[in-house]
């Protein structure tokens, strides 16, 4: 997982949410682009409902779910 990797799935038009998988088993969920800031090697999630901050270092990311699109 790398930084280039996320901002290429947070610059999707139209913006899919996704979800971020940590070594530690934690699973954090984007659902806005605008909700994320990648600051060199680390990546900071808002998550504004509850006002709570995630602090992640992207070594520590090891994958990133997209949710299936359906067949048109």
């Amino acid at each position: 997982m790398n930084a280039t990797t996320v901002r290429e799935l947070l610059k999707r038009q139209p913006f899919v949410p996704f979800e971020l998988h940590a070594s530690s088993g934690d699973i954090y969920r984007v659902t806005h682009p605008e909700n994320v800031l990648l600051a060199g090697a680390n990546l900071i999630i808002y998550y504004p409902e509850t006002d709570r901050t995630a602090w992640l270092s992207m070594l520590h990311l090891t994958g990133v779910e997209v949710p299936s699109t359906p067949a048109k």
